[in-house]
C-alpha cells in the first residue's frame, strides 16, 4: 500500500495550538495562524502576517521599552537553554492582561489571562539542534477553575486547631506546577474520652468533581469514625458509601484511632502510604500491617484489616498523601526514606515547627507535582 504523501507545511499552519519555528539562533523560521493571532491580541496591536515574522530576530521583536520586554527575554533565555542543551523545557505560567474585546462599553477595562509556553528542540539528520519549537497555549480557564476548586477544598477542609489538650498541625499545599487541584483532604475527629481519630485521603483525579467527592467522603468518614469501634470498620463504611458516589472508586484513606488512655495507636489503610510514627529516640517506624486495597477496588465489598501499635508520651504521629514521598521514575521507598531521614533530624517538640520543616525537605520549591496533605499529632 502507498503512503500518502503528507504536506507537513500545511499540517503546520493548521495546529490548533498556537505553534512557531525558530532556528537556534533565534530567527523566526515560521509560525501558524494561531500563533500570529496570538501575538496580535498579546501585544496589543494588529496580528502579524506570517510574511512579516519569518525572518525576524526573536530579541528584535520588542523595544526596551515595551512592558512585554522582560517576558520576551526570559523567552528567549529558554530557547538558548533548549539549544545549548537539546533538552525541552516548560517555562513557569505567565500571567498577563489584554484589552477586553467583547466589552465595547467599556474600552479601557483589560482582560488577565494565563499562558504556559513550552520549547522543544528539533533534531536535523546529523542528530543537532536544527530548529526550536516553540508553543503557546492559553490556560485561562484551566487557572480560573483551578482557583475555584481551591477554595471549595479550602471550605470543606477543617480549620487547623488543636485537637482536645494534644497540640497537632495540619498543612495543604496545591501543586507548584501542575494546573488542576486534587482531592486530597485531612480530618481529625475528638471522640468520647480521651481519644482521637486522625485521617488523610486522596480521590483519582482533578479538579472540580475531585473535590466535590473529597467532600462527600471526607464527611462520611468523619461521621463513621465518631460511631465505628476502630478504624477498619470506618473504612468498611467509607467503602460501602463510595461504591455509591461517581469518581470514588479507588480513593486511597489511612485512618488512625489515637487512644492516650491506652497508649495505642489503631490504624487501618486503604491502599494509602503508611502513617510514621517518630519514636523519642528519633527512630522512625512505618505503621504498614494493616494494609488493603483502595476504596471500592474490590469487585466484592469485604472486612478489612486494623493494626495496633504502641506509643509514648513525646512521640509524633505524622500522616500525609502521597504527594510528599513520591517522584516520577523513583521507587516509593526512596520517598519514604526521605520522610524518615528528615523526621529524625528535626526536633518534634513543637508540631508547627516540625510540619514546616518537613515540607520544606521534601518539597522544594517548584518542584512539587502533586498536590500534599500533612497531619502532625504530638502523642
Amino acid at each position: 500500500m502507498t503512503e500518502p504523501k503528507v504536506d507537513y507545511a500545511a499540517v503546520f499552519r493548521a495546529l490548533p495550538g498556537a505553534v512557531a519555528l525558530l532556528t537556534p539562533k533565534l530567527v523566526y523560521a515560521d509560525a501558524n495562524v494561531q500563533f500570529l493571532r496570538h501575538v496580535g491580541l498579546t501585544r496589543k496591536r494588529l496580528c502579524r502576517t506570517r510574511e512579516q515574522t519569518v525572518g525576524r530576530h526573536l530579541p528584535d521583536d520588542l523595544p526596551d521599552s515595551d512592558p512585554d520586554a522582560p517576558l520576551l527575554s526570559k523567552i528567549s533565555a529558554s530557547l538558548r537553554r533548549v539549544a545549548d542543551t537539546g533538552e525541552p523545557d516548560t517555562m513557569a505560567l505567565v500571567r498577563y492582561e489584554i484589552e477586553d474585546m467583547e466589552d465595547p462599553d467599556d474600552p479601557g477595562a483589560r482582560q488577565e489571562r494565563y499562558l504556559t509556553l513550552t520549547n522543544v528542540p528539533v533534531f536535523g539528520p546529523d542528530g543537532q539542534v536544527a530548529l526550536l519549537l516553540h508553543r503557546v497555549e492559553d490556560v485561562t480557564e484551566l487557572i480560573r477553575a483551578r482557583e475555584v476548586a481551591l477554595s471549595l477544598q479550602e471550605a470543606m477542609l477543617p480549620a487547623p486547631r488543636p485537637v482536645g489538650r494534644h497540640p497537632a498541625a495540619v498543612r495543604y499545599r496545591p501543586a507548584a506546577a501542575a494546573l488542576n487541584v486534587a482531592g486530597d483532604w485531612y480530618d481529625l475527629i475528638d471522640r468520647p474520652g480521651d481519644r482521637i481519630a486522625v485521617a488523610v485521603g486522596d480521590v483519582v483525579g482533578h479538579g472540580l468533581p475531585a473535590a466535590g467527592v473529597m467532600g462527600q467522603l471526607r464527611s462520611a468518614l468523619t461521621a463513621a469514625c465518631l460511631v465505628s469501634e476502630g478504624p477498619a470498620r470506618a473504612l468498611e463504611v467509607l467503602g460501602l458509601y463510595a461504591r455509591t458516589v461517581d469518581g470514588a472508586e479507588n480513593t486511597t484513606v489511612a485512618t488512625a484511632f489515637i487512644d492516650w488512655e491506652t497508649g495505642t495507636i489503631t490504624y487501618s489503610s486503604a491502599g494509602h502510604p503508611p502513617p510514621a510514627l517518630r519514636r523519642t529516640d528519633g527512630t522512625v517506624e512505618f505503621l504498614d500491617q494493616a494494609t488493603d486495597p483502595p476504596l471500592a477496588a474490590r469487585p466484592e465489598h469485604a472486612p478489612r484489616v486494623q493494626a495496633t501499635a504502641a506509643f509514648c508520651e513525646g512521640d509524633v504521629l505524622v500522616l500525609y498523601t502521597d504527594g510528599l514521598i513520591e517522584r516520577r521514575r523513583e521507587d516509593i521507598d526512596t520517598g519514604l526514606a526521605r520522610l524518615a531521614d528528615s523526621l529524625a533530624r528535626h526536633r518534634a517538640d513543637d508540631c508547627e515547627a516540625l510540619a514546616d520543616a518537613v515540607l520544606a525537605d521534601l518539597l522544594p520549591p517548584g518542584d512539587a507535582t502533586d498536590d500534599t496533605a500533612l497531619v502532625v499529632v504530638r502523642l
